[in-house]
């Protein structure tokens, strides 16, 4: 089981804001298990802290805003992409002013400040949240589209097509999440110059620079109006006639703007709040619809808030029936366990599926049969007992019995052919013999009981 990861120590980065222009100073820090990302403003007084979750996000139209009540911090997507990419889960990120410092325009100096300040790997489990349906959210005012469809691990396509004859469409693809430090993390932002001369009305990007952005010139203006601008941005004159690309470090790819966009949408899916196994496709994506599709997804995890193991009944089981009755007493109609299919050292997935001839559908009741719950949570426990009794030698001359039973819920009957899957987990290593374990019970994708029990292992005589 893959555990929870936080920094080794901090790490500070110096440099001006893109938008106001104030020098700033971001430092990174470690923080506790099931923190996630939080973000200090040590500048105002009280020193407030806001939660980096999309439903906090306040403003998306040049960046990701993060705010709660007067506090706002901007400009936060490349730092949370670094974290997010490698893997970090929990994390305190102080800032001394309204964002933080754009640096080279990239992903790229947070990465390798990462690095070397090394990851240290922390107790509790990492919660993966697996897409197992294809979801989708569009934009129709700006035609932007976001899916995620299934798959094992992390991945993303992006689409780009821009307003523009000298750079009109192009993609980018990360298929593995650990080649983000070398493919993604060091595309840069970019801006059009037709699009300066508003946002320095707007009062904006007066930390902006050839040194922190890719600039785009691809409508020919006037050579006064474009001697005005580089005066403006203290540049030296360009020739008007010479459409390209203004920089001073040449494009690393051919496709660096749309590897940036798809820089963006991982900053932005850190803001989900856990780490997510499925591929995302994204066309024309932008900040704004980012930010929805984060919400979107953060409101899924909610309605799953346990999420069901994944069960393909085509896989070999771990322990078949035959195997449970080596190592389990019961017999039918009491054995509620049919086989097993995953078994790690904390944690054991097994399958039950329930029939119109269980033995207890007679009375329970003739004209709605309903599985009892007292039932259910004997089947959870059978495979906590099998996850118990794999920790000692011998199973086989070993029993489990109940102690105590907590935390109690039922939310859905359970009736004929459905298939039940048990998630159980300990709660803390078995010393002298007494466990304590938590089990959930799904059908399909809904969780429909759970409880909290403590059992004691018995050498039988």
């Amino acid at each position: 089981m893959l555990k929870q990861k936080t920094l080794k120590g901090s790490f500070s980065l110096f440099g001006k804001g893109l938008h106001t222009g104030l020098s700033l100073t971001v430092t990174f820090n470690p923080a506790d298990e099931n923190t996630g990302y939080r973000i200090q403003r040590i500048d105002l007084e009280g020193e407030p802290v806001v939660d980096a979750i999309a439903e906090n996000v306040v403003d998306t139209r040049r960046g990701t805003v993060l705010g709660k009540g007067d506090m706002r911090v901007s400009t936060v997507e490349h730092g949370l992409a670094a974290l997010y990419a490698l893997g970090i889960d929990n994390c305190l990120i102080q800032v001394n002013g309204p964002e933080f410092p754009i640096l080279d325009g990239s992903a790229a100096m947070y990465v390798q400040k990462i690095q070397e300040i090394g990851i240290e790997e922390q107790n509790a489990p990492k919660d993966f949240y697996a897409i197992r349906r294809k979801m989708e959210i569009k934009d129709e005012e700006s035609g932007s589209c976001i899916t995620i469809l299934p798959d094992e691990e992390f991945s993303i396509t992006a689409m780009c097509s821009f307003e523009s004859k000298f750079i009109n469409s192009q993609f980018a693809t990360l298929d593995s999440i650990d080649k983000f430090a070398t493919d993604i993390a060091p595309a840069r932002t970019f801006v059009f110059v037709r699009d300066i001369m508003p946002l320095l009305d707007a009062n904006l990007i007066k930390g902006g620079d050839l040194d922190n952005a890719i600039v785009i010139y691809e409508r020919e203006v006037t050579q006064d109006k474009l001697d005005q601008l580089a005066d403006l941005l203290k540049v030296p004159h360009m020739d008007a006639t010479k459409i390209g690309y203004i920089q001073h470090k040449p494009l690393m790819w051919e496709n660096e703007c749309t590897r940036h966009k798809l820089l963006d949408i991982i900053g932005d899916m850190a803001l989900i709040g856990k780490p997510i196994k499925g591929r995302i496709v994204a066309t024309r994506p932008g900040h704004t619809v980012n930010n929805k599709f984060a919400r979107l997804m953060r409101k899924e995890i909610r309605k799953h808030e346990v999420q069901a193991p994944f069960y393909d009944p085509n896989e070999e089981p771990v322990m078949d029936v035959n195997r449970i009755r080596e190592l389990l007493p019961h017999r039918y109609p009491m054995q509620l366990v049919d086989k097993v299919i995953s078994l790690g050292p904390t944690t054991i997935v097994g399958v039950k599926n329930i029939t119109a001839n269980e033995e207890f559908f007679m009375g329970h009741f003739p004209q709605e049969p309903v599985m009892p719950g007292v039932l259910q949570i004997e089947a959870m426990a059978q495979c906590g007992g099998l996850l118990v009794l794999n920790t000692v030698e011998e199973p086989e001359r070993w029993s489990t019995y109940f102690m105590k039973i907590t935390d109690v819920k039922f939310r859905r009957k359970v009736v004929p052919g459905d298939t039940l899957i048990f998630k159980v987990e300990l709660l803390a290593p078995v010393r002298h013999g007494i466990s304590s374990m938590k089990g959930y019970m799904f059908v399909g994708d809904s969780l429909v009981s759970e409880a909290t029990f403590t059992a004691q292992i018995v050498k039988n005589k």
